[in-house]
């Protein structure tokens, strides 16, 4: 029993020194190709067995000839297990070549396309991550387009809307400086429609830059939503009975919400607002409200004949307005836009489809 732990003893002390050798190898080459890496360990693992084996036959004090005998097989399982790992080291980083190569064409703004058989778990975990990430990318740049040209149609259209009134504004001031204008409290009151709707459409930009920028603060509590919906309809009426058109809110469950009261105000009044201007005279806008397994659900149904399929998408994005008319009152198309981001501060959602003669736009919420 002693000479079987002397002999692992020697064993365990030649192996231990290779061993050390080999982790200061691996540390000076931690930098190089793998194919070194994998060399250095089979080179170790042999190593050692070999150190070990002559640390014990020393001990043993064995023969010259089965000390070369043993030698000889280490040596011969040396040449294997290098060329084993060469091999593999090469495989596995011509293979590694090819995954940078196509993760460099996504980073160029391509798409990732996966090289096909990867020779390791790993390597196949990482190909399926970085297809994952290519198609985020794209997605984001989808949207990074999407969103600067809606920024850009939107400084367009907003120059032209603020440059249309400015004019008007200029001429009746100089009518009514030089005395020219017949009936100068006409003027004043056009005056003052064009500023305040000039107004309007900057406390809409205000908004969405606060929403945009991540600093719209919101002040929750909790709130009927029958009380919210009524007072929203009370808010409009005058502009329905303008417009010829009849309001109906009969469908409005009693349920609480926890929301800021101001700003939800604000979402049903846009959206109503703009049913109002797109459902045409003797038309009907209808509010309805219920509990779903999603939450809260409000819904404002108008009579505007549907919207094309293909702008269904971009309906809350800023600047949309559904039409290629930039007269008054069609507003500056920021409505919507601060009514999705309102909604989806509140941890909601806001969505539009069509239905038969108009289109209803729903805002889910969380239920209180």
């Amino acid at each position: 029993m002693n000479d079987v732990l002397l002999i692992a003893l020697f064993a365990f002390l030649g192996a231990a020194a290779a061993g050390l050798l080999g982790a200061g190898v691996l540390r000076l080459l931690r930098h190089r190709s793998l194919v070194v890496s994998l060399s250095v360990v089979a080179g170790v693992a042999v190593t050692a067995m070999l150190a070990g084996t002559l640390t014990v036959a020393r001990a043993m004090f064995l023969s010259s000839h089965d000390l070369y005998v043993v030698t000889t097989v280490v040596a011969m399982a040396a040449l294997v297990s290098l060329a084993t790992a060469v091999l593999l080291g090469r495989w596995v980083a011509a293979h590694s070549r090819e995954l940078t190569l196509a993760t460099r064409s996504f980073g160029d703004g391509g798409t990732f396309a996966a090289p096909v058989g990867q020779p390791t778990a790993e390597l196949a975990e990482l190909a399926r991550e970085l297809a994952a990430t290519s198609a985020k990318l794209d997605s984001s740049r989808e949207r990074e387009r999407a969103l600067e040209t809606s920024r850009r149609e939107l400084v367009a259209w907003i120059s032209h809307d603020l440059r249309t009134p400015l004019a008007g504004l200029r001429a009746m001031a100089e009518a009514l400086e030089d005395g020219m204008a017949a009936d100068s409290g006409r003027y004043l009151r056009q005056i003052r429609t064009e500023v305040e709707r000039m107004n309007g459409m900057v406390g809409d930009l205000f908004e969405l830059s606060r929403i945009q920028a991540g600093s719209l603060t919101l002040t929750p509590a909790r709130i009927s939503l029958y009380d919210l919906v009524g007072d929203a309809l009370a808010g409009v009426d005058p502009l329905a009975r303008e417009h010829g058109v009849r309001l109906i809110g009969d469908r409005i469950d009693e349920v609480p919400v926890e929301v800021d009261g101001k700003e939800m105000s604000r979402v049903l009044g846009n959206l109503l607002i703009n049913a109002i201007r797109r459902t045409p005279p003797d038309g009907t806008v209808a509010v309805a409200a219920h509990r779903s397994a999603g939450g809260v659900v409000l819904s404002v149904t108008d009579g505007c004949g549907g919207i094309p399929e293909e702008d269904l998408p971009r309906v809350f994005d800023t600047g949309w307005r559904g039409s290629h008319a930039r007269t008054p009152p069609a507003g500056a198309g920021l409505g919507l836009a601060i009514v999705r981001g309102i909604v989806e501060a509140h941890a909601g959602r806001a969505e539009v489809r069509n239905v038969q003669g108009g289109c209803c736009f729903s805002v889910t919420l969380p239920a209180a």
